[in-house]
């Protein structure tokens, strides 16, 4: 850890002391797509949008369950299936609760 941390704190001093220090109006300027930014950086987001992703990001993990259980398929048994359809009956459960509630309406 001392080595590490040692390694670490050299390369950083070593590239503070060697780097070239010329800034300049254009370096120092924001940068937003090539363009000038035209709205405040810290501005109000709608939360819907975070609601979005992580209910694409529920929605969509069950796809890395399903991969390795599809693999192996022929070997679990028809337990894993009796499971695997209770885990994607709970999904479609929770996928229509959220579309009754209407988190996915987009006005």
């Amino acid at each position: 850890m001392v080595v590490a941390a040692g390694l670490g704190l050299a390369l950083l001093t070593i590239g503070l002391l060697v780097a070239p220090k010329r800034p300049e109006a254009e370096k120092l300027s924001p940068y937003e797509c090539g363009f000038e930014a035209f709205e405040d950086a810290r501005m109000k987001f709608d939360v819907r949008y975070y609601l979005l992703a992580i209910l694409f990001i529920i929605f969509d993990l069950e796809i890395a369950f399903l991969f390795p259980w599809a693999v192996v398929f022929d070997r679990i048994g028809l337990i894993a299936l009796i499971e695997m359809a209770l885990f994607i009956g709970l999904l479609v459960v929770g996928f229509v609760y959220i579309w009754k509630k209407g988190a996915l309406e987009w006005e």
